[in-house]
């Protein structure tokens, strides 16, 4: 099992930067990919920005060149720097933690962003 503790949403104006923290415990934090997913009122989950187990990343095409994502091993901790936010950047960021060989999937409990002024 592995609890997701997501931190650092809040309102910020346009154009302005905001970093997520989502702290992993409970496992072995080496083996899970690591991905930060969003959802806006009405419309679906989607995949914002992925880090895999060796450090390689994947980003949407709606916020590359803005966000990025990173992972500190030693706390067991991902983190999402964004930057320029946009107000069409504003949803409820999710940290997600999966393990390629077992299939194991885990979400934390999400934090708001909202992005207006």
């Amino acid at each position: 099992q592995v609890q997701l503790v997501e931190s650092g949403g809040g309102l910020v104006q346009p154009g302005g930067s905001l970093r997520l923290s989502c702290e992993a415990s409970g496992s072995d934090f080496s083996v899970y990919a690591m991905s930060w997913y969003r959802q806006a009122p009405g419309k679906q989950r989607d995949l914002v920005a992925l880090i895999t187990t060796g450090g390689s990343t994947n980003y949407a095409d709606s916020v590359k060149g803005r966000f990025t994502i990173s992972r500190d091993k030693a706390k067991n901790t991902v983190y999402l720097q964004m930057n320029s936010l946009k107000p069409e950047d504003t949803a409820v960021y999710y940290c997600n933690a999966y393990a390629p060989r077992t299939s194991d999937d885990y979400w934390g409990q999400g934090t708001q962003v909202t992005v207006s002024s």
